[in-house]
């Protein structure tokens, strides 16, 4: 009879294409996760996977077999919290990812007045790579994410919650670190350190469009998978950076040096969920509103 550990091990093991990886994510050992993975296989009477000496490849069925247990796990999950809901004693928290390393003031002061204003609607918070969360919030796996931005997406809402002034990072010593105030010219004058596409490509998109807006060639040098990254590429003198008020003041550092621009450039951070046909549960639409009153 197959179970719903048959079906999450297989998930693992579709997902991550490696047995071994597979056993890390689950915490078994490599060898009971095989013998599942191949009981699975003569219960339903196919081949789920290709098995080579170097990577596994899902075969046709498997393939359909994934798209259909995605399915199965986000209606086991919403029948769960469902009975739950029903339930007076017992109140499902809003399960909450954080992407990009975001840091920010308004983000601790969005959870904590949350607090306040509900406390009976707990928050469980994951942090995660952008990618990550899309694939969570389509799951079901996350009511809700906050992010710099994700890759355009029909199944996903994004909405500003809050932004922060951009501001010119500075090597300790530069020749403009001096200056109280820069026109976003001066900065782009040198080459401004970018961020990886895959890691932070909601902050990349903001960093590029503000540089396109005021140069019509700027010049990027280099690239950082997280923010404490680019802070520290900048301070080694690897290029200039924008970077928005909130983690300047989080993330300040004594080599790196933060100016204000003459111009009224902003970073937002977005709020994201899952559309749903029939509209948000009742919690998550009062989360979603309270996050747009700390702009």
């Amino acid at each position: 009879m197959i179970e719903l550990r048959h079906l999450r091990y297989f998930i693992a093991v579709a997902e991550e294409l490696s047995f071994r990886r597979a056993a890390e994510r689950v915490h078994i050992d490599q060898t009971p996760l095989s013998r599942t993975i191949r009981d699975l296989e003569d219960q339903l009477g196919v081949q789920l996977f290709v098995r080579t000496p170097r990577k596994l490849h899902l075969t046709p069925a498997g393939l359909r077999l994934l798209k259909e247990v995605r399915k199965l796990f986000i209606r086991v999950e919403r029948t769960y919290r469902a009975v739950r809901d029903t339930d007076v004693r017992f109140r499902a928290p809003l399960r909450i990812g954080v992407a990009d390393g975001i840091a920010q003031p308004k983000l601790s002061e969005c959870l904590v007045r949350w607090r306040e204003v509900a406390p009976e609607v707990p928050l469980e918070l994951t942090e995660m790579r952008a990618s990550e969360l899309a694939a969570a919030l389509q799951r079901e796996q996350l009511d809700a994410g906050f992010s710099f931005g994700l890759p355009n997406d029909d199944t996903i809402s994004q909405q500003p919650a809050w932004s922060y002034r951009a501001m010119a990072l500075l090597p300790f010593g530069h020749e403009l670190a001096l200056q109280p105030t820069l026109p976003i010219t001066e900065v782009l004058a040198f080459p401004l350190l970018s961020c990886h596409a895959d890691r932070l490509p909601g902050l990349l998109h903001q960093i590029r469009a503000i540089a396109q807006r005021h140069s019509t060639i700027p010049t990027f040098a280099g690239e950082a998978s997280t923010l404490s990254g680019y802070f520290t590429r900048i301070a080694a003198g690897l290029g200039v950076g924008l970077a928005d008020a909130g983690h300047v003041a989080t993330l300040c550092r004594s080599d790196v040096v933060a100016v204000p621009l003459h111009e009224d450039e902003r970073i937002t951070t977005f709020v994201l969920h899952k559309h749903q046909r029939f509209g948000l549960p009742h919690s998550l639409q009062r989360f979603v509103a309270h996050t747009k009153t700390l702009h």
